[in-house]
């Protein structure tokens, strides 16, 4: 998976939240709450991820181009975004990871 970034917006970001995208793109190798971000039309499909990175978890702001992930922003996540992952990764390794026990 490639990754790609506006590098001005990563050094803000950096100086913002303490996160480089660089560092936020490690949690797609990993298990990830996915979601579409429909709160605006951005002329751009966008998805929220949460994901762990370092035992924390974070949210990443992201959209496709083409083959590669453009990261639009990173930060910790938010109490109920660390609740939403928690619930389906908590049901998940109890159950098994498709639910198969």
């Amino acid at each position: 998976m490639e990754f790609e970034w506006d590098s001005k917006k990563n050094k803000n970001n950096i100086e913002k939240h303490g996160i480089d995208f660089a560092d936020a793109a490690l949690i797609f190798d990993e298990d990830m709450l996915v979601y579409e971000d429909v709160r605006e039309d951005y002329g751009e499909k966008r998805f929220c991820g949460i994901g762990v990175l370092e035992k924390i978890e974070i949210f990443v702001s992201y959209t496709l181009r083409g083959e590669k992930v453009r990261i639009i922003s990173a930060r910790k996540a938010r109490k109920d975004e660390r609740q939403k992952y928690s619930a389906i990764y908590a049901a998940q390794s109890s159950e098994g990871k498709y639910g198969l026990g």
